[in-house]
């Protein structure tokens, strides 16, 4: 994989189908400095840090955002050429801006799920150029990522709901599709065996979740969210997550660069 050809014409056109490919070995040249990185972060926990078990569940599932500008492996990660070309052909797009840097830990025998959720009704970006890349730094099989394909195309947003409290994250909820059981309705669910750096990419609009952590072994995972050409502010009826408190953006206005600068420019 070259900075010229960071992925394949047929990788971009599984993108645009399913809302989701899996990209072997993205990330492998970074895995011990994103471990560093998780270590450092769970040490020095941010403002968004959330642990999201209830009293009573088993394991640890910890939860942190927004920390790529005071945890220097995370920049450093961030910063990386290859990374930035890989979504920029994967969302055909001449920019690439940095929106938020995501890690996710579950220790063994954590039995919580990640529930099945979009990404975009929690933010106050949206757009067709969008994209996570989300990538293990430990092996998984059961516990990987699980996308249903097709479902950046669905015509209405599905329900934000809050992880700890199941409650909504905003009111009306009749703006937005109940949220779905995939293996009950029988939606294909994309999951892969993944090696750490290996890395799911997928739209801010792709449903996605993840199983408990049944495993021996811890299941670090971090997630780089950025976005594309047409990306826009959009207003939310709430607040939204990440908050970004005094961003000053108005609607139809590209992310201001000087918090969310463009990784290839």
């Amino acid at each position: 994989m070259s900075v010229e050809e960071p992925v394949s014409a047929a990788q971009v056109a599984e993108f645009e189908r399913d809302g989701a490919v899996l990209l072997r070995g993205l990330f492998a040249p970074w895995v011990e400095t994103l471990r560093a990185g998780v270590a450092r972060n769970m040490a020095e926990p941010g403002p968004y840090a959330a642990e999201n078990l209830k009293p009573g569940e088993s394991g640890r599932f910890f939860d942190d955002y927004c920390n790529w500008t005071r945890i220097p492996e995370f920049e450093a990660v961030i910063r990386d050429p290859r990374i930035a070309a890989a979504a920029a052909a994967l969302m055909r797009s001449r920019r690439v801006q940095m929106f938020h840097d995501h890690v996710l830990v579950k220790e063994p025998g954590t039995t919580k799920a990640t529930p099945w959720h979009q990404d975009a009704p929690y933010y106050f970006v949206d757009g067709g150029q969008t994209l996570s890349f989300w990538t293990p730094l430990d092996p998984v099989r059961e516990a990987s990522l699980r996308c249903v394909a097709g479902s950046h195309r669905w015509p209405k947003l599905v329900l934000p709901t809050r992880w700890l409290s199941e409650q909504d994250f905003y009111p009306n909820a009749d703006d937005y599709l109940p949220v779905p059981d995939p293996d009950a309705q029988g939606l294909r669910v994309l999951e892969w065996p993944m090696e750490p750096g290996d890395a799911v990419a997928f739209s801010y609009r792709t449903l996605h979740g993840a199983r408990g952590n049944h495993s021996a072994i811890r299941r670090r995972a971090f997630s780089l969210r950025l976005v594309g050409d047409d990306a826009r502010y959009v207003e939310r009826p709430g607040r939204t997550s990440p908050p970004y408190p005094g961003h000053g953006m108005q609607p139809g206005e590209r992310l201001r660069e000087d918090w969310f600068p463009d990784l290839l420019g």
